[in-house]
């Protein structure tokens, strides 16, 4: 919890104020109080009050400074809550050295479960879309509301390949770019994924540069490990490497001011998905409880008043 005020605070000193003040004026009552010898026989005749029947009203009265003085000082939390129109593009790796088998089964299937798992917890009025490629984006899908036209792209990659980084995140990016003079979207992000340096193509990192100018982040995520490799086309010659390149991938989510990932495993690739899902699909906002710890601190007061009247008298 936040507060807009926060100075307001200093008012809940007064209750512990309040309480020593009420507690020296009982103890100044008691000093002068003048003893009469028949008293305990006037004590037995009136009827006994329960202690709690006199503490309560002051107790309220104590309860609604402190809930008053919380309410002057604008009391917020923070919640998370889904973006009404957001734009994201997937932009997936499906070259050959996606068949590596050091994230099980192998990285292709790995990263179509999770972005599956992605698309299924996108908050409802996200637009998303998608470019698969290899040698070359290879299948493309302007951001839409119709997920199943993007489940049908995840599920239909086959690692083969090299790998045109560059060219596909200049696809994506044009697609953005469309899709932001047809509907403002109040969110747009780019999501690449790949496992290798790049092989053909043009240089992914202009393309980085251009998405900055236009403020739209591109995350990234390094599947893989370094020690993996790939069958050879060669039946007689040795596996070849299959290594991530975290370098460059770290180096365009820098100049967009966005976060990298690296995930080894499968199930690092699906926490990396899940929660860039709720962070791009949503926003945080701030929500104020000013008026409930104000009417809370009224009740207070009318119970205070209330239990005074039906309950009244001096405290011992």
């Amino acid at each position: 919890m936040s507060f807009g005020s926060p100075w307001w605070l200093l008012a809940l000193l007064a209750v512990p104020v309040a309480i020593a003040a009420l507690y020296a004026a009982r103890r100044r009552a008691r000093r002068y109080e003048i003893r009469f010898p028949a008293v305990s026989s006037m004590l037995a005749a009136l009827p006994v009050v329960p202690r709690w029947r006199r503490v309560l009203p002051t107790a309220l009265a104590l309860a609604a400074m402190a809930m008053l003085a919380v309410a002057a000082a604008r009391p917020q939390h923070t919640v998370r809550v889904a973006l009404s129109s957001a734009s994201i593009m997937l932009v997936t790796d499906h070259s050959g050295s996606m068949q590596a088998t050091d994230v099980r089964p192998t990285r292709l299937k790995a990263a179509q479960t999770a972005a599956n798992s992605f698309i299924k917890e996108l908050p409802q009025g996200v637009k998303l879309g998608i470019v698969a490629f290899s040698l070359q984006p290879d299948a493309a899908q302007a951001p839409t509301s119709d997920y199943g036209a993007i489940k049908h792209v995840v599920d239909s990659q086959v690692a083969n390949g090299g790998t045109a980084t560059g060219d596909a995140l200049a696809v994506a990016l044009a697609l953005l770019q469309q899709q932001s003079k047809q509907s403002k979207p109040n969110a747009s992000a780019i999501i690449l994924l790949s496992d290798g340096a790049r092989t053909v193509g043009r240089s992914p990192i202009p393309v980085a540069q251009d998405a900055a100018k236009l403020k739209i982040p591109i995350f990234t995520v390094a599947l893989g490990t370094e020690d993996a490799v790939v069958p050879n086309p060669d039946p007689f010659g040795p596996p070849l490497p299959a290594t991530p390149d975290p370098a460059t991938l770290r180096q365009i989510s820098r100049i967009t001011h966005a976060r990298s990932f690296a995930a080894s495993d499968a199930d690092r690739l699906g926490s990396i998905y899940k929660s860039l899902g709720s962070s791009l699909g949503s926003k945080i906002e701030k929500r104020e409880l000013t008026v409930g710890f104000g009417i809370a601190g009224l009740l207070l007061l009318l119970g205070a008043a209330g239990t005074s009247l039906r309950f009244g008298g001096r405290l011992p």
